[in-house]
């Protein structure tokens, strides 16, 4: 990768950062048993998930990480090359890569479907309707958990992915994403697979921006032609999307008329999971 000249490593002062050089790339610090250059770049990538959403340069995260600017653009220039982070070629600015997202995604999903289950539980009797949690993993999502009212007849989704342009689980992964993520995930023809499903970029990318606005996505029978539902997005801390919630049914019990009602149901449901989550991880690092 070659950097703008803007953004390339110039002299410093500091002449003793001496680390990651080729002679002691594992350098260790004292008795301690640290990696230096691990912990640095550790620090910088901490950095860069701080500056979210618009990221920052990395003359300014070699500043707030008290690095030496040539040794932060080394760190950046490798985390870069495994996906950890990302560099606008515009604005020169990085950003938490997609490999982050994948490397959380394959925790354990215990926890989070322990806290989940009693929301959707109560959100499928509320609604009649199915409801259901997924993850966002490597491919794309993954579905984890799932309530079906007792007398209705539903399909099987757990365990499976779907296509992220024909369902509305993958459009509300899609609109919460940082567009460079969501291009990386649409790669490819957009395939039909109903006379609902939207094939065009223009239209798919007009349809997130309506989602990001009412809070919510939607589907139409655009996967299977009978399935209409609702979802929403559990963010993090940093308004990054880990995992979707979805109420769908039948389109003769879930019609575009019941949108309305479904999407701030699906909305509170996912902001409710999201608080479940984020309050588990504080009771961890007590």
């Amino acid at each position: 990768m070659r950097m703008p000249k803007a953004e390339r490593p110039v002299n410093t002062t500091d002449t003793t950062d001496t680390t990651d050089t080729a002679e002691s790339p594992l350098a260790t610090e004292g008795a301690s048993g640290k990696v230096q250059s691990l912990e640095r770049a550790i620090i910088l990538l901490e950095a860069t998930a701080d500056s979210a959403p618009d990221g920052d340069t990395a003359s300014n995260l070699a500043a707030r990480c008290g690095l030496n600017r040539a040794t932060a653009w080394r760190l950046l220039s490798t985390l870069e090359q495994h996906g950890l982070v990302e560099r606008s070629p515009v604005t020169n600015r990085y950003t938490i890569g997609f490999a982050v997202a994948r490397m959380a995604s394959t925790a354990g999903f215990d926890g989070l479907i322990r806290r989940a289950h009693v929301t959707l539980r109560r959100v499928s009797e509320q609604t009649g309707e199915t409801a259901n949690l997924a993850v966002v993993q490597q491919l794309g999502l993954t579905y984890i958990d799932e309530v079906k009212p007792p007398v209705v007849l539903a399909a099987q989704w757990l365990g499976r992915q779907v296509p992220m342009h024909a369902t509305s689980t993958g459009k509300a992964l899609l609109a919460w994403l940082p567009e460079q993520e969501a291009q990386s995930l649409l790669d490819g023809p957009l395939d039909a697979y109903t006379d609902t499903t939207i094939t065009d970029r223009a239209r798919l990318r007009a349809e997130l921006e309506r989602t990001r606005e009412r809070g919510y996505s939607v589907c139409v029978g655009e996967m299977e032609r009978n399935l209409y539902g609702v979802s929403a997005p559990v963010l993090g801390g940093r308004g990054r999307p880990f995992a979707v919630v979805s109420i769908w049914g039948p389109q003769d019990r879930v019609p575009e008329s019941r949108f309305a009602a479904l999407g701030p149901l699906v909305r509170a449901a996912a902001e409710e999971i999201a608080q479940a989550a984020q309050g588990a991880q504080g009771a961890q690092a007590l």
